[in-house]
């Protein structure tokens, strides 16, 4: 599975190699995560006058467009040989991601040559695609939410 090296980063760590974890859909063909990334934050409001003896209400001449903060949640999946390492991975992977560096990640998709500044929010209970308790492959799927506070975009 060399083919999920490299695609997430967070604070410079590859999270298939380091983990056995890396993003995942719902389903086939699914881009609940690349729409995720992708949506844009909304603005700030604009501050009006609503003077009653004018129509509508009146702003500024210029508009000094800000974006504000946005959640962004990701669906993960993780995979281990046996399940002492799925456990110790996944716990060592959710430390991980409510740590960060001071608290922050910093996440990079370089198909994308996008960086998101985010911190960790809250995680769903996961889903697990395997049996634990017995031999063999493990693996699990979760929701993420993070918070970007100064959008990318």
């Amino acid at each position: 599975m060399d083919t999920l090296e490299g695609l997430v980063m967070i604070n410079g760590t590859d999270i298939w190699k380091e983990y056995g974890a890396f993003l995942t859909e719902e389903k086939k063909g699914g881009r609940e995560n690349l729409t995720a990334i992708m949506t844009p934050s909304r603005t700030k409001g604009h501050v009006g006058v609503d003077i009653r003896e004018h129509h509508g209400v009146k702003y500024s001449d210029v508009l000094d467009v800000r974006n504000q903060e946005r959640e962004v949640t990701l669906h993960f999946a993780l995979f281990a040989s046996t399940k002492k390492e799925w456990l110790a991975r996944y716990r060592a992977f959710i430390a991980m991601l409510k740590q960060g560096e001071d608290g922050w990640l910093t996440f990079f998709f370089p198909s994308l040559d996008l960086t998101m500044r985010m911190f960790y929010v809250n995680c769903s209970g996961y889903s697990s695609l395997t049996y634990l308790w017995q031999k063999g492959v493990h693996a699990s799927r979760f929701k993420i939410t993070f918070k970007e506070p100064d959008p990318s975009f």
